[in-house]
């Protein structure tokens, strides 16, 4: 663990970055204390990923310097990134999902004996110590594609403590994770800082910045614009160094008169699917964005899975217009009759392909509605993907440009784009700002609130309560795979959506069982 120094933990003089024509850091300079957590803010795009792949020692810098405590290295690749003491845990994680807990954990530094075998008895035994000390039960024979994404994350996190960093690059750390799993990272980051520990904190969650760092650095478009301490800046003052402009109001306002005889386009009834959701019954109508909360792994995955024809269905049914519909599989989603779509929870793992271009990622779904005779007529399919792309504000670059080539936030509205293209009449977003940052995020809420006011109808689930108390007009909430509480717009408030989410209202646990 670092020992306070005077030296800078990190310093960064002059740095630039290009890949081809794109400038992603462009003369950055600043400088991060020895045993502080020091978050680093910017829009998708802004150069902060750049940062720490260049400390990571994934790419090189054009020019400028990396200094670490005090010396000037050349960080060529991760191994040398590792004998200088950093260690990153990144958002796109670099786990290897047919390898169990255990195996990641190790690799790729695992103890081996005289003979060059690895120590396993002795590694599990070290492993095991180190996650219960980090408070985190996980079974170490599960295999890594097994596991939600939160507990994934968590143990990219926990394998990144346990090489015993100087200095913890953490991108993205909680894009995933909610609730009690958001408070085990602050427990872990505060005790991290005690020990002389540099932290490095990536997110576009304010109320995080303000709890867990001490320092921030703000980019924009790959520009150092302010360092200083967290406390010197009020929110709006850190949102518009962020974006370069204000955000007058960050939620679009609900319509002021609000139809609840409005027909009903999509309902559930008495679903029980997958390993959690045992028991779902709600309606959603048309023009309305309904909400869904609930602490990780309560069932709400298992929900929208099944209503994509992604999980099968063990008891209940699903209605579309008032009739009964079979789901089986997202081909039938996707039907003129049905026209549901689906923006899944890793966007860059499923719901697009990251080599093929933009507008091959949104015709895809529907691609034989643009063929005549077997082939595809281009001209056509280029213009109808250039009117949605400008619906959804991408730059028509994305026409021939890989996705993968774009930001998070850029590759979100593509995936948005899709299923806009595809004419759905029902949109399925589970937490669609992970990760997206506060520009991007009041984009996609308008886009929302546009397409519910256009007769569209949204099933919406967020880990960030207060999108769910400003966007929806109602939200229901799960406990234990049950629904147990539905709480009209006028009612709403995070007290009211994390009373239930918790379970304290017992009595209507009962009720419902």
């Amino acid at each position: 663990m670092a020992e306070p120094s005077e030296t800078a933990a990190v310093a960064v003089d002059g740095l630039r970055k290009a890949f081809g024509a794109t400038i992603a850091v462009d003369d950055v300079s600043f400088t991060i204390a020895p045993g502080t957590v020091h978050a680093l803010l910017g829009e998708n795009g802004a150069g902060k990923s750049t940062i720490v792949k260049l400390l990571s020692g994934l790419i090189d810098p054009d020019t400028g310097r990396l200094s670490i405590f005090g010396k000037t290295q050349r960080i060529r690749s991760p191994r040398i990134a590792h004998a200088l003491g950093l260690q990153t845990a990144f958002q796109e994680m670099t786990l290897v999902r047919d390898l169990t807990v255990l195996d990641n954990m190790l690799m790729p530094y695992a103890p081996v004996g005289p003979t060059a075998m690895i120590r396993r008895r002795a590694a599990e035994g070290a492993i095991r110590a180190h996650l219960d000390e980090l408070d985190f039960d996980v079974d170490l024979r599960d295999e890594i594609g097994d596991l939600d994404l939160a507990v994934q994350q968590k143990i990219e996190i926990a394998r990144a403590i346990y090489r015993q960093p100087r200095i913890l690059l953490l991108d993205e750390p909680t894009s995933t994770l909610a609730g009690r799993d958001v408070d085990w990272l602050g427990d872990v980051i505060a005790r991290l800082k005690q020990a002389g520990t540099t932290v490095v904190f990536i997110s576009h969650r304010m109320p995080e910045v303000r709890a867990f760092c001490d320092h921030l650095t703000i980019l924009r478009n790959g520009r150092h614009i302010s360092t200083g301490a967290v406390a010197d800046f009020t929110d709006s003052q850190i949102i518009e160094m962020i974006i370069g402009r204000s955000i007058d109001q960050t939620f679009p306002a609900r319509p002021q008169q609000r139809r609840t005889d409005a027909p009903e386009v999509f309902a559930v009834d008495r679903l029980a699917a997958g390993a959690k959701l045992r028991d779902a019954s709600f309606a959603l109508r048309e023009g309305e964005i309904l909400g869904v909360a609930g602490l990780q792994g309560m069932g709400q995955l298992d929900l929208f899975l099944a209503s994509f024809g992604m999980t099968e269905i063990d008891r209940g049914g699903l209605r579309v217009d008032g009739r009964p519909v079979t789901i089986a599989s997202p081909r039938d989603a996707i039907r003129p009759n049905i026209a549901i779509g689906l923006l899944p929870e890793d966007r860059k793992t499923e719901a697009l392909f990251l080599k093929l271009t933009g507008k091959h990622n949104v015709s895809l779904p529907v691609i034989e509605r643009l063929a005549r005779g077997g082939l595809v007529e281009t001209a056509r399919e280029t213009e109808a993907v250039t009117g949605v792309f400008d619906r959804v504000d991408v730059d028509h670059r994305a026409l021939w440009t890989p996705v993968g080539s774009f930001s998070g936030g850029n590759q979100q509205k593509i995936a948005v784009a899709k299923w806009l293209f595809a004419e759905s009449r029902i949109l399925l977003l589970f937490d669609p700002t992970r990760g997206i940052d506060v520009g991007t995020k009041h984009e996609l809420y308008v886009l929302m609130r546009a397409f519910a006011e256009l007769g569209g109808s949204i099933l919406f689930h967020s880990t960030e309560i207060p999108e769910l108390v400003h966007l929806c007009d109602r939200v229901i909430v799960l406990y234990a795979g049950r629904i147990v509480a539905e709480i009209d717009a006028d009612d709403l408030s995070e007290q009211t959506i994390m009373r239930a989410a918790l379970g304290a209202d017992t009595a209507a646990m009962d009720a419902v069982a």
